[in-house]
């Protein structure tokens, strides 16, 4: 195995570690202003929201969107999770969805 991921790994640590001194450096004892909290809050999901999206229907090169199994078991995942199911049980759920979809696909 290749240890290129552990280097794209290793420099994202790297460079979050930079960002948040530079941040910091910039800053110094003054306070944010009041709207930035409430921004970084809703800022933080919708970032998550699209990492998701892009990894269930991101490009498959010059095909444009990409529909497979990972969207089923998305799917499944998501009506575990809004059945109150445990976390653990979610994902399993979504596990099992995908790997049948892929199985009778």
């Amino acid at each position: 195995m290749s240890n290129d991921p552990w280097i794209v790994v290793g420099a994202l640590v790297v460079t979050t570690f930079l960002i948040k001194g530079a941040g910091s450096l910039v800053m110094g004892d003054r306070e944010l202003p009041a709207w930035f909290p409430r921004f970084v809050e809703y800022l933080t999901p919708a970032l998550l929201a699209v990492l998701v999206v892009t990894q269930l229907v991101g490009s498959a090169g010059a095909h444009g969107m990409t529909f497979d199994a990972r969207l089923a078991g998305f799917a499944g995942a998501l009506v575990a999770w809004r059945l109150k199911a445990p976390v653990p049980l979610v994902v399993l759920v979504a596990a099992v969805v995908t790997a049948v979809v892929r199985a009778v696909g």
